[in-house]
């Protein structure tokens, strides 16, 4: 213990040899007797916990007041000490440390009661006085988590959860990266231990490809800046594990498929070498459009700043170059933590006040606000990514999700005030409905007094469940006889579609059936349902369908006897379309336009009559609907035939704008497959449905075009056609 004591007095003494050592050595002896006798869960003495927290604060190198507080800061609350007993002993400034860091460590934050939410009020105002509070309360965390495994699994979740909903967008707001990252990785261990592990063994698996890659490039830089007579200091750094974790769950990819892994740093001495920086990278590496940020210029509200590119390397591997002053790397890792450093022996915190204009507003919003859960709503704006928080013109607080639009909030705001909205105006100005509001956005509705109500589109554009509901409930009761006329109109097509009549489908006993399955009270709601979109016609039809086919009796053929081991006869004629059908020779054989198989997907042959065998995809519903007569169904197999090709049928739906017919043939172009067709046609709700028959070669490929077709602009949705 007085090793650790000892180490922390050294570590102090590098960065503030006019510390104030009596106190500091005063506060160490006081927090050792206070907690005499107690242990940790680890089993250590409970000591080692306060200055380990008074280390990580060095490490920041915050004043002395700050490492006081941090050795003191569990003693109110553990030991029999008081506030006034600490301000007796240490001055104002440190009880006044400790009390705020205490009160917050009796926050529960997953509850909404309204004396928790009054503890949590004081708490932030005594943060807005002393923005120490929550940098030791972050050091404080930060070894809670260090030392997690020695709790139960319970606890150990909870915590990590606590961690990353509160403590790490804290030091995220805060600017002191160093801690978050931490934070994230050590929350993201407990969470999901077993995310974790496999990312950590596939980076570790990498790691000498990555160093010997990192250095060449690190080479490279130095030897560009030594001609160019630029000092600069060049490392490279793989992503944090919950970087890589955040980026796997977002894109759904794995972590194979993540190639930026790994980031450069260059650090320079002056704002002009970090674009001399900059250019001298773009010349040596290419880099990728979009991908520059300039945060120099225009430094985040957290004080960031740095230059960002994302360049690919000269083995044709992406990877990111972050370029930066010493300066701008010390707050880059310490945030506000930077400004308490001491110069020249004298001892002061630096000017913040452009910098802290967010905390400084909090005493502010104080003075303004009785109502402690609104100041905690509005405390939300600065501190919470996934929610965002707006005003109305009257100055009424709302809480929406992030990336929610106006649409969303004339909704939240009445029903009434959705279905009759025209336009919004956010902050005086007009936006398009789709915007998405940010934190203090102040947003009028603009109406009609005549009966207007919403655009199907908007279904596509709003985020909250409410407003969806909403939009929903207005076509099923206004516009009931339209949709109705609409709903038979589409029934109508897809019977034309499949090739069948009205009255071959439309038995009252199997009308009754579909009724029953999707609750509808009558045939006329059924339409209506259709016509808002509440069911597609394809799936009602083909409901209807199904029943057709069992009360159909067809003829059953028998095929040849084959020997006992039966096994694939190869047809060598043209025009088996690549299939093996099983101990049947030179047999016709079709594919199936309703599923349309192409190789790579499974398959099975239905024998027809008096048209061969048909193949179908084993999943297509006109195969699982003849499961029952067996004797029918044969077992084929794709042959492994040389650049066959085969036709495939893909529809798209997109939000219609000029261009987008142009854009989706130059991809099927690029993508070296032939189109073999297309038909197009618009909605009255301005949704362009378009089909294409396109000239493969396999799955694969098919899989490929059609993942590429969902990146185009205004593509909402693109999937195999199931005629």
């Amino acid at each position: 213990m007085d090793e650790c004591y000892r180490k922390l007095v050294e570590k102090v003494n590098k960065y503030n040899p006019q510390c104030d050592w009596d106190m500091l050595s005063r506060a160490y002896k006081v927090s050792r007797e206070a907690h005499e006798g107690q242990h940790r869960k680890s089993g250590e003495p409970y000591i080692m916990h306060p200055l380990e927290v008074a280390h990580i604060l060095a490490d920041l190198e915050l004043d002395c007041e700050s490492l006081v507080s941090g050795l003191l800061h569990d003693t109110v609350e553990d030991t029999s000490y008081s506030v006034q007993q600490v301000k007796k002993m240490f001055g104002e400034q440190v009880a006044l440390l400790v009390d705020g860091v205490t009160k917050l460590g009796k926050i529960p934050y997953t509850t909404k009661e309204e004396q928790q939410v009054e503890n949590l009020r004081k708490m932030f105002l005594a943060m807005a006085k002393d923005i120490r509070v929550i940098l030791i309360k972050l050091a404080d965390r930060l070894h809670n988590m260090r030392t997690l495994k020695c709790v139960t699994e319970d606890k150990q979740r909870e915590k990590a959860r606590e961690t990353l909903q509160v403590f790490a967008p804290l030091a995220h707001r805060l600017g002191i990266f160093k801690i978050k990252w931490e934070l994230e990785d050590l929350s993201l261990r407990y969470i999901d231990p077993v995310a974790y592990y496999e990312i950590v063994e596939s980076i570790d698996l990498k790691r000498q490809e990555r160093e010997a890659y990192l250095s060449n490039i690190i080479e490279e830089i130095t030897g560009k800046l030594k001609d160019l007579k630029i000092q600069g200091h060049i490392e490279g750094r793989a992503k944090h594990f919950y970087s890589i974790y955040r980026k796997m769950y977002t894109q759904n990819k794995g972590i194979d498929e993540i190639y930026d892994l790994f980031a450069v740093r260059v650090i320079v001495n002056s704002v002009k070498d970090c674009y001399g920086v900059l250019g001298t990278v773009h010349e040596l590496y290419k880099p990728i459009p979009g991908r520059f940020k300039d945060y120099v210029a225009m430094p985040k509200p957290n004080m960031y700043q740095s230059l960002h590119s994302a360049v690919i390397g000269s083995t044709g591997k992406p990877f990111e170059i972050q370029i930066r002053t010493w300066e701008m790397h010390r707050i880059a890792e310490y945030g506000i933590a930077a400004h308490w450093k001491y110069k020249e022996g004298k001892t002061g915190v630096s000017d913040l006040d452009s910098k802290l204009s967010w905390v400084r507003q909090l005493l502010e919003i104080q003075r303004d606000l009785t109502d402690a859960e609104e100041f905690m709503q509005t405390l939300k704006i600065d501190l919470f990514a996934d929610e965002v928080f707006v005003f109305t013109p009257k100055g009424d607080v709302i809480n929406l999700p992030a990336g929610a639009t106006p649409i969303d909030f004339a909704y939240y705001i009445h029903s009434a005030v959705g279905n009759r909205m025209i336009g919004a105006k956010v902050n005086g100005k007009i936006v398009p409905i789709e915007y998405s509001l940010k934190n203090g956005d102040i947003i009028e509705v603009l109406t009609t007094a005549a009966t207007h109500g919403p655009s199907r589109d908007w279904l596509k554009i709003v985020k909250t469940s409410q407003a969806r509901n909403k939009i929903n409930h207005w076509f099923k009761k206004e516009k009931r006889e339209e949709n109705v006329v609409t709903g038979k109109d589409l029934v109508e097509k897809e019977l034309k579609r499949l090739g069948f009549t009205h009255n071959q489908l439309f038995k009252d006993e199997w009308i009754d059936i579909v009724l029953k399955k999707y609750s509808f009270n009558s045939l006329e709601d059924l339409f209506a349902s259709v016509g808002y979109g509440g069911i597609t016609a394809p799936k009602i039809v083909g409901r209807l369908r199904d029943e057709y086919k069992k009360a159909e009796q067809p003829e059953s053929i028998e095929p040849k006897e084959t020997e006992p081991d039966l096994h694939y006869q190869h047809k060598k004629k043209q025009g088996n379309n690549g299939i093996v059908v099983k101990g049947i020779d030179n047999c016709l054989v079709r594919l199936a336009r309703c599923c349309n198989p192409v190789p790579g997907d499974s398959i099975i042959g239905y024998i027809t009559r008096g048209r061969g065998v048909s193949v179908h995809t084993e999943d297509c519903p006109n195969v699982v609907s003849n499961q029952e007569d067996d004797s029918r169904l044969i077992d084929v197999a794709w042959e492994n035939a040389q650049n066959a090709s085969y036709l495939s049928d893909i529809q798209m739906l997109a939000n219609d704008r000029p261009g987008l017919l142009a854009d989706i043939t130059n991809d099927i172009s690029d993508s070296k497959v032939l189109l073999r067709g297309m038909n197009t046609r618009t909605t009255k709700d301005k949704v362009a449905i378009i089909n294409v028959t396109l000239e493969i070669n396999t799955t694969e490929q098919l899989n490929k075009i059609i993942k590429k077709l969902r990146k185009i602009d205004s593509v909402f949705e693109v999937k195999r056609s199931r005629q």
